[in-house]
């Protein structure tokens, strides 16, 4: 059970991961956005690591790990970032939840060497779901000046479920994810020096790059990585698919924005999908 609560909690946190990275793009650049969400990420991390263990260092990994979590931790979202400077918020953010439909996927190739039909058909549906609560029920205008934006958010599912699935299958015995940010945040500061920053941003802009640090990038990758690590990759899937309403549902409460009648159907829709798969785990 601990490992679902764990996914639930992570799913939580992204939930707020779309509005949060436009608002810092409204002030940042996307190596500025980089450097001032990786650096704060890293420290909560490391520190929290570093309570938790009663050490004074944080665990490494090889070399194998190393290359995955670079991948998987700065390779997602510095496309993430950069998808959704080149694309509309909504279509973009939808093409990136396609990561909860490739977990299923791939999971369930490698535990069964094959894609059933029903797990086909379930995790279908709830994609459908998530793109009619996300959408509001309206037709996306996938226009072909945003085609690289839409690429780079497709690529996004496939980097964080590739990295989510390889994660699970590895099974590391220790929490690398305060490494993986170090490294993230070591990247990002050089990327970000080698562009030759002139002025100090926005406060608000900065507010927004510290909650992507401590949140969405710190908090999560505990709780994600606690859940693929212990828990049933299918079913994680398919609670993921929790993301795009949790999300519609937060900007209800903070923006005032309305909660269409779209958005509950997709709702009921995912979380059907969600019962059905755990019924077929």
């Amino acid at each position: 059970m601990k490992p679902y609560l764990y996914a639930l909690g992570a799913v939580l946190c992204w939930a707020s991961l779309p509005a949060a990275t436009g608002s810092g793009l409204e002030g940042l650049s996307v190596t500025e956005l980089l450097f001032f969400s990786f650096v704060p990420a890293a420290l909560y991390l490391t520190a929290q690591e570093m309570i938790i263990s009663r050490r004074r260092a944080i665990p490494w990994p090889g070399l194998k790990l190393t290359a995955l979590g670079m991948a998987g931790i700065f390779g997602y979202h510095a496309l993430y970032y950069l998808a959704l400077d080149h694309a509309p918020l909504v279509e973009g953010a939808i093409l990136t939840t396609t990561w909860s439909f490739w977990i299923v996927v791939l999971s369930s190739i490698l535990d069964k060497k094959r894609l059933s039909p029903p797990v086909l058909a379930v995790a279908l549906a709830g994609l459908a779901g998530a793109g009619l609560v996300v959408s509001g029920g309206q037709s996306l205008q996938f226009e072909a000046r945003y085609l690289p934006g839409y690429l780079m958010a497709l690529g996004c599912g496939l980097i964080w479920s590739s990295f989510s699935v390889a994660l699970s299958r590895l099974k590391p015995t220790r929490d690398y994810m305060p490494a993986f940010t170090v490294l993230a945040a070591l990247f990002s500061t050089l990327v970000y020096a080698a562009s030759v920053p002139q002025v100090l941003p926005p406060a608000g802009a900065l507010f927004s790059a510290l909650y992507l640090g401590l949140v969405p990038l710190g908090l999560s990758f505990t709780l994600w990585n606690r859940a693929v690590t212990a828990g049933n990759m299918t079913l994680i899937g398919y609670l993921s698919y929790l993301t795009p309403p949790l999300a519609v549902l937060l900007a209800a409460l903070v923006r005032g924005a309305a909660v269409t009648p779209h958005a509950v159907i997709g709702m009921i829709v995912i979380l059907a999908a969600a019962f059905v798969g755990r019924r077929m785990s």
